[in-house]
């Protein structure tokens, strides 16, 4: 069984992206990250991006995570209050504790992908 199916398939991973970017654009420390950005197409990428992660049947067809992020100068500090915000959801989603720590380590795993700081 994938960790996508063992954490509650899609219903939980359309919940966890739609609290994330709740949760992400009130937070003062990310927010500035997501002005301008159509947050409704950026769901939609990450929920199927999720999906295709953590073992679900979607195609992700969306750019790779390094292109995606490139030239945003995002720090290691934002990485790590965006995967705050996640452990904190999927754990209050009732996802079982091992199925947190795998979700947070395939995203802590993007870590190089995503923070481009200089």
């Amino acid at each position: 069984m994938s960790i996508f199916d063992a954490i509650g398939g899609s219903s939980v991973v359309t919940s966890t992206v739609t609290v994330l970017y709740d949760r992400v654009t009130a937070d003062p420390q990310l927010a500035p990250w997501f002005d301008g950005i159509d947050l409704r197409r950026l769901k939609a990428h990450q929920r199927e991006f999720l999906t295709v992660a953590l073992g679900g049947a979607e195609v992700f067809n969306g750019r790779s995570i390094a292109e995606a992020h490139r030239g945003l100068a995002i720090t290691g500090e934002a990485f790590d209050a965006l995967l705050a915000h996640l452990r904190e959801i999927v754990e209050d989603l009732g996802v079982e504790p091992d199925g947190v720590d795998e979700i947070i380590a395939r995203v802590a795993a993007l870590r190089a992908d995503v923070v481009t700081e200089a």
